[in-house]
């Protein structure tokens, strides 16, 4: 039997069975789901400059804290200590992640912060910044920082989503990247505790599949 070839549209009400083989579908040809959600756990964020270390339970010295100890009540989020009257500071904390395997080679990829003040706002400013390089995996970097967003405020007491872009001309599926937060809080003459928050990471993503 030749092939049949049927130029219109066919509708099955039953069941549809073949004997065989179905052509796969390359990833390439598969339609593209835009600036998809990868949430990131807060718990694997290290300490900046001593990457083996988890961040501490409360924010001390430049690093940021993991709090949110009473389950039921607090979730996990990230913050400084109360840094009221203290002048500027900054704080980091730092984390890996895998590009997966249906990210689209190129394309969109954005790094999301959601971040705010607890208590009270800074008196001058408070803001978020992030850093990425790419990996080149074997210890070492590739390229230069791959975020084109400048720091962005964080100083209100409504937690708002920062977004910052990345040059995505090298990155593809596999590729890691090391990423690290930036809060910087400048305050003086306020009496309440005044704390930065982020409560949320997530990478944002083109993807195929």
């Amino acid at each position: 039997m030749g092939t049949l070839y049927i130029p219109n549209d066919v509708v099955v009400q039953g069941n549809l069975a073949y004997t065989g083989t179905i052509q796969e579908i390359p990833r390439t040809s598969l339609a593209q789901n835009t600036i998809q959600s990868y949430v990131y756990n807060l718990a694997n964020l290290r300490v900046h400059d001593a990457p083996q270390t988890v961040l501490p339970g409360t924010s001390a010295n430049d690093d940021l804290g993991l709090y949110g100890t009473t389950f039921g009540t607090d979730v996990l989020y990230v913050a400084t200590y109360d840094v009221k009257n203290a002048g500027s500071l900054t704080f980091y904390a730092r984390g890996m992640f895998g590009l997966p395997p249906e990210y689209d080679a190129g394309q969109t990829a954005q790094i999301r912060v959601k971040g705010g003040m607890k208590t009270t706002v800074a008196s001058v400013t408070a803001t978020v910044d992030l850093e990425a390089y790419l990996s080149d995996k074997f210890g070492a970097v590739s390229g230069s920082d791959l975020v084109t967003t400048a720091a962005t405020t964080i100083n209100s007491l409504t937690p708002a989503n920062k977004d910052f872009t990345l040059t995505a001309t090298n990155l593809a599926p596999g590729e890691w990247i090391d990423f690290r937060i930036k809060v910087a809080v400048n305050d003086s003459g306020t009496g309440t505790a005044v704390i930065a928050a982020i409560g949320t990471v997530e990478f944002l993503l083109d993807i195929r599949g």
